[in-house]
């Protein structure tokens, strides 16, 4: 049996969709072993219960196993699904009203900037945990990670950690290559495509057809059609030569110039404290699922697509063969960014393993771009894996929406009140260290 672990299994939503894609693919019926962890009793019960619910609907045969502690559960894995949430709602209220009152802007704030900085410092001690435990129990086992920030925490499994076989999914190239043809009125199978980056900052690299460049199509569109100009990824893309794959709420915070600006921020209608309003949307649909348990509604849930760690699993058991695109350490698939940096690329998935596609060089000035995100993402490595309270303040002070918001005192006295705010989940040396104003803390 393939034996596939989820690990923030309460997430029922996306827990849904995985096991509703398994579960229907006729060719694993009776050869999976799912184990279901979650640190939330309740939500592990819900979890458990849409589990059985689910291989009772497709007829999957499934063995359902749960837990709340981890490491019986990893033992003999194949893959580890990550998509925890650590703090949950409360610590991204957090970690939004402090900004707030700081004057600072964030739309999701899960990538950079204050909430993605110490979404990271709260999240890599358990992910680095959960990686220790695997390389282990199951070293052979793929852990595919949903959880954000994903570049940092992909950096700090593989800097803290033996494990080998890690990548991160994330729907955005999928979803911009879709958007794309569609705003050309082609089908996906008709354009080339070539993507690359870093996760939430990745960038079309080709976009043809029959060996044609579609971006000048493109440019015409933008041209007659204000509405889809008026878009931060639309902004980017005039001025750097490529099409980004982030939605613009995301792409807004990487970059120094439109969340500091009112006038931006109205023209390019940026929803700022959207991931507020998003997190209540999750536990709402979390209270309809356990609604429709209770009442016996069907929940098998039918995609166009499968979930990325669907895909992944279905192409390493059965042996079909996939393009998908993950974050993967560097090791030279991206010649013009840092060796230990994860990586956004295609990748070649089937029962062999994993094969990604070496891209080269990124053109200047998408790598200048890169490595201006990923100096935020190694000092947050460094914070939470040396426990240096300094670089908490460092990546701060190199984050572009905070620098472009804030002077460097008020930038550190925002990092101690998360500090504060957040002591019981952050890695201890940080909560220890002294608060400074002179970029010495230990």
């Amino acid at each position: 049996m393939a034996k596939v672990v989820i690990t923030g299994a309460g997430n029922v939503e996306l827990t849904r969709k995985i096991l509703s894609d398994l579960f229907s693919c006729a060719e694993l019926a009776g050869t999976l072993h799912i184990a279901l962890h979650d640190v939330d009793p309740g939500r592990l019960a819900t979890a458990q219960q849409l589990a059985r619910r689910l291989d009772a609907e497709t007829g999957a045969r499934a063995r359902i196993d749960t837990g709340d502690d981890r490491r019986p559960l990893l033992d003999s894995a194949d893959f580890v699904i990550c998509q925890f949430n650590i703090g949950g709602h409360d610590a991204v209220l957090r970690d939004f009203e402090i900004a707030r009152r700081h004057g600072l802007r964030q739309t999701l704030g899960d990538t950079l900037g204050a909430g993605g900085i110490f979404l990271a410092l709260r999240t890599i001690p358990e992910a680095v945990g959960l990686a220790g435990d695997m390389a282990e129990l199951c070293p052979d086992a793929w852990l595919l990670n949903y959880t954000d920030p994903m570049a940092t925490l992909c950096w700090a499994i593989r800097a803290a950690t033996p494990l080998l076989n890690v990548a991160g999914l994330c729907y955005s190239v999928r979803d911009t290559h879709a958007l794309l043809a569609d705003l050309v009125g082609r089908e996906l199978e008709e354009i080339d495509f070539l993507t690359a980056g870093v996760n939430h900052q990745a960038f079309v690299l080709r976009f043809e057809s029959e060996g044609r460049s579609l971006y000048p199509e493109l440019d015409l569109l933008m041209e007659s059609d204000q509405e889809l100009r008026g878009h931060v990824r639309s902004e980017i893309y005039r001025r750097f030569g490529y099409f980004p794959t982030e939605s613009s709420e995301h792409a807004a915070e990487y970059v120094p110039w439109f969340l500091p600006h009112d006038q931006e921020v109205v023209r390019l209608g940026l929803p700022v404290d959207e991931s507020l309003r998003r997190g209540a949307r999750k536990l709402d649909s979390y209270e309809r699922l356990r609604g429709s348990l209770a009442t016996g509604e069907p929940l098998l849930a039918r995609w166009k697509h499968f979930e990325m760690a669907s895909e992944m699993i279905h192409s390493m058991v059965t042996g079909t063969p996939r393009e998908i695109h993950l974050t993967l350490p560097n090791s030279g698939l991206i010649d013009n960014l840092p060796a230990e940096a994860c990586v956004e690329v295609p990748a070649d998935v089937d029962g062999s393993g994993v094969r990604p596609r070496p891209v080269g060089a990124l053109p200047v000035q998408l790598a200048a771009l890169n490595r201006t995100f990923l100096n935020v993402v190694e000092l947050t490595v460094t914070a939470a894996l040396e426990d240096q309270r300094s670089a908490v303040y460092q990546a701060a002070m190199l984050d572009p929406n905070t620098s472009a918001t804030l002077p460097v005192p008020a930038i550190e006295q925002l990092c101690d009140e998360l500090i504060d705010a957040h002591r019981a989940l952050l890695p201890a040396g940080i909560v220890r260290g002294t608060p400074t104003t002179s970029g010495r803390a230990r």
